[in-house]
């Protein structure tokens, strides 16, 4: 993976962490809504996971939001 690559991972995470905390979840009942594992959003929050677009669609409903508004 290129810096760049790593750069946009890391971004995004940040801006997931941010979302989340803003609506009030915590990673374990965020991780419930989205029906992913609590490691995984783990993993996404530390830009250490490249989420497909299905996962991005999970994510922004969960947070009802548009997958747009991710980035």
């Amino acid at each position: 993976m290129t810096t760049e690559e790593q750069d946009i991972l890391s971004d995004f995470g940040n801006r997931l962490r941010k979302l989340r905390i803003e609506k009030g979840f915590s990673q374990e009942k965020f991780a419930d809504l989205t029906q992913l594992d609590r490691t995984y959003v783990s993993g996404l929050e530390r830009g250490k996971r490249n989420p497909s677009y299905l996962i991005l669609l999970k994510i922004a409903k969960s947070l009802n939001i548009s997958v747009k508004d991710l980035f």
